[in-house]
Formats: C-alpha cells, structure tokens, sequence
C-alpha cells in the first residue's frame, strides 16, 4: 500500500470524526435545550409541575425502546443508515414539539427525540471502523462535542426567552432547525462502515427487551408522582424486570438473539458495571446540586442563594470542565498511567470533590472549584470508558456493545435521581421562614457521599481492567484489506 493511500485514508478519517463530532455537539445542544424550558412549557400548556416530568420521562422511556435495537441494526445494516434515519426521526420530533397545539402531541415529539440517545454507539462503530488506532481519540472528542454542547445548549436557550424572543415555540425551534442541517452532513459527507453482523433481527427479543427497560424506568421515573409505596410503582418494576428475565432467557435460545450475551460478557462485565456505576452519580447528582445552589441561608439554614442564571453557569462550568476531561482522556490512558489508572485517576478525582463538597462547602466559588473538579474527574471516565467497550467488541457487533453501554448509564441515572429523590423527601426540616418542610442539609450529604462511594467503587473495579491491546495503524490496514463481512 502506498504512503499516499495512507495519507488520504488518514484524511478521510480526520474528516469523518470532524462530521460526526457536529452532529454530536448538535446532539448535546438538544439534551441540555429543555431544562431551562420546562417553565414557560408548563405555562404554554397550562402544565402541572406533575405533568412536566413527562417531558423528561417520556424522552427517557424512549430512548430505552430504542437505544438497544436502532444500534444493533446499525451492525446487520450499517451504522451511517442509521444514523441518518435516527436524524431525521430526532429532526422531525423536533418540529413537533416546537409547534405541538396539545401537551399530548409534544409528548410524542418528545419520544421521537428519543433516537438521538442513539447517536453515540453509532458514531463510535464509525470511528472504530474508519481506523481503529485513533478510535480513542475520536471517542474522547465526540464525548467532549456532547457535553460542550449539552453547557452551551442549557445556556443559550434560557439566553434567548428571557432576552430575544418571548416565545417558547420560536425557542424549541431551533434544535429543529440544527438537527436538519445536520441530516445532509451525515448523509453525504459521513462514510458507511464495512463490517456487517451475519443474522436477522431478533425481533421478540427486542420487544422483550424494551418492554422490560419500559417498565422498570417507567415504574423508578414517575416514584415520585406515583408514590414509593404505591402499588403501580412497585407493579411497574416488577413486571419489567420480571421480563427482562424472560429476555435473557431467550437471548440464550435464540441462533441470532439481539445481544449475544456470551460474546458481550466477554471481557465487558467490569467496563459495564463500572458504566452503571459512574453514571448513577453523573446523572443523578445534577439536580441535588442545583437545588444546593439555589438554596438560601436565611430560609434553608444552608445553601448558596445564587439565582437561576448563576446556577446555570456553574453548571455549565461543570460541563465545560467534562469537555476539557474527555478532550485529554486518550492522551491519559496513552501516559504511563495506562487505561486502568486513567480510569481511576478520573474516578478519584470526583470523589474527592464530592467529599469536599460534605466537608468544606464554602461559598459559591468554592462549590463551583468542587463541581469543576468533579466534571475533570467525569470527563476522563467518560472519554476512557466507552473506548474500551470499542475496543473489546468484535467489530461486528459495536454498535450493541456501545448501545448497551449507553442505555445502562442511562438506566443507572434514572434510578439514582429517583432514589435521591426519595432520600430528599425523607429527610427534612422545617424552613426557618414559613414552616414549609424541606431536604435537610443531611440529606446532601447522604447523595454526595453515595456518589463519593459510587466513584472510589469506580476506582477499584477500573484496576481489575486489563489495558486493551494497542492497534497501530499497520494493524488497522490489515483489517481493512481483510475484513471478514463486508457491506
């Protein structure tokens, strides 16, 4: 092969990564669009705060249905067809949500959102097919994009209802107008992968498994509105995960099952229960932190007081500081650290803000130091973490090992907000102004120090990992002059 074959594929897969990581800061953008939202939605609507965490929910829900079977059809049919189909799904829920005449129909809009979860799996199969050595630091940069995009997303649409335009549906259509634009860079700018899983969709294990998820996180998300102690809450999990049960039953049975659970067991149990755990404390420690900020001393006894826009910049910091951790992460578990100390380094990182969080919060700077700490920490573990999944999954099949990676952070997210937010609703004191009952500083404590144990847990299961074979570039031609199935 020519040293001039060479530098056009280089190129070209320099350029695809530079594709995708627009789509993926677009994707971003899109998830940290809503929040900020959430009120004038519920006023455009005449919403119940009840109502409004449906908003959320059905996203969720959705991107459980769909998550684990658009990646896997990604592996028999080809990661950038799907993708463009999961744009145009997110590009046409988009628009309905942003001129929805019913709260129904944004629901829907909502749940055909939900594909853009979907995303990532995809890409990383594209990054890893286009060239395997570099698969790390094309990871690290499409996390980075997402995140970036997530902080900018939160700030700008606040930015533009309360100072541009004082119209919701103005606002909720620009993640309508990004996702379009981006359709034609992945349809014609963004390379088809090669590899092929040999096979037919399994298709009563897909139902089984979205029926499953559905009602677990179904049950675990609406605990709140539901009640812990009701009996749909409780009916709800247990009907899921009585079949998720069947599901693995009959992925064992099946010739061509949706997840070959040997073949993803293989050398994955550790990389995917640290997965569930770090993201348990990424996703579900974000709205006690807010809440912590927005506190008052007079009227909580503790708290920051800063106001909304104040809140959303240190949280924005906190997602910029994930951006820088993802960005250097390859370059870390490339140093003598090595992937296992990267990956603890990361971990330990977080938990050591969150300890300083319980024992000197100070004030608001000071908090926000501890969250920026927090998101270098995360940053690095969610650069290094989905390269290994990558990298130990058979070729044929990382569109699923990267799906599940994603649907079981998600999961673990959903369930640690609702268990915090039952710890919070337990633990509580009366306000010193008004009487009106409240999470006890205690009650902080409690999240921040689950999420400490969650990350040091992180910390020990990421030296049990055995660093992935390096693939140099010689490696990665051999493979792609001697690919086994090809499209």
């Amino acid at each position: 092969m020519s040293s001039s074959r060479h530098i056009r594929g280089g190129d070209a897969a320099t350029a695809a990564v530079g594709f995708l990581v627009v789509m993926e800061f677009a994707s971003g953008l899109l998830q940290g669009w809503f929040s900020p939202l959430l009120p004038a939605i519920g006023e455009r609507f005449d919403a119940s705060s009840a109502a409004l965490n449906w908003v959320s929910a059905m996203y969720l829900l959705g991107t459980a249905a769909c998550v684990p079977l658009i990646a896997k059809l990604g592996d028999l049919f080809g990661h950038k067809r799907l993708l463009v189909l999961a744009t145009t799904s997110v590009a046409l829920g988009s628009y309905l949500v942003a001129f929805a005449p019913s709260y129904e129909l944004l629901l829907v809009g909502r749940a055909l959102q939900a594909p853009l979860a979907a995303f990532l799996p995809l890409e990383f199969a594209i990054v890893r097919d286009r060239n395997a050595a570099t698969a790390g630091r094309s990871i690290g940069r499409l996390v980075g994009a997402l995140t970036l995009g997530a902080a900018v997303g939160g700030l700008l649409s606040g930015f533009l209802l309360d100072s541009v335009v004082d119209s919701v549906a103005l606002v909720l259509l620009v993640p309508a107008v990004l996702m379009t634009i981006c359709l034609p860079v992945v349809y014609f700018l963004v390379p088809e992968t090669t590899v092929r899983k040999e096979g037919t969709v399994d298709w009563a294990g897909a139902v089984l498994l979205t029926v499953g998820l559905l009602g677990v996180l179904g049950g675990v998300s609406n605990a709140s509105t539901w009640g812990w102690t009701s009996a749909l809450t409780w009916s709800s999990i247990g009907v899921g995960a009585a079949v998720l049960v069947v599901w693995v039953l009959v992925e064992r049975r099946v010739r061509h099952p949706l997840v070959d659970l040997d073949v993803i067991g293989r050398g994955m149990r550790v990389p995917m229960l640290m997965a569930l755990l770090f993201g348990a404390q990424l996703f579900g420690v974000q709205t006690p932190c807010a809440l912590f900020l927005r506190a008052t001393p007079a009227t909580n006894g503790y708290g920051m007081g800063v106001t909304a826009s104040v809140t959303g910049l240190i949280l924005a910091l906190f997602a910029l500081a994930m951006f820088v951790g993802a960005s250097v992460s390859d370059r870390l578990a490339r140093s003598a650290l090595t992937v296992p100390g990267s990956l603890a380094l990361g971990a330990l990182l977080s938990a050591a803000a969150y300890g300083l969080m319980i024992v000197v919060p100070g004030n608001a700077p000071l908090f926000a130091l501890w969250l920026v700490v927090a998101g270098l920490g995360g940053g690095v573990v969610v650069g290094v973490l989905p390269t290994v999944i990558v990298q130990q999954a058979p070729p044929d099949s990382v569109g699923i090992a990267s799906g599940l990676y994603n649907t079981s952070r998600t999961a673990a997210g959903a369930v640690a907000g609702a268990v915090f937010a039952l710890v919070m609703s337990s633990m509580v004191t009366p306000a010193l102004a008004g009487g009106k009952q409240i999470p006890s500083v205690g009650a902080y404590h409690v999240v921040w120090a689950v999420c400490a144990a969650l990350c040091v847990l992180t910390a020990l299961l990421a030296l049990k990992l055995h660093p992935p074979a390096t693939i140099t570039e010689n490696d990665k031609t051999s493979h792609a002059d001697n690919e086994q199935v090809h499209a």
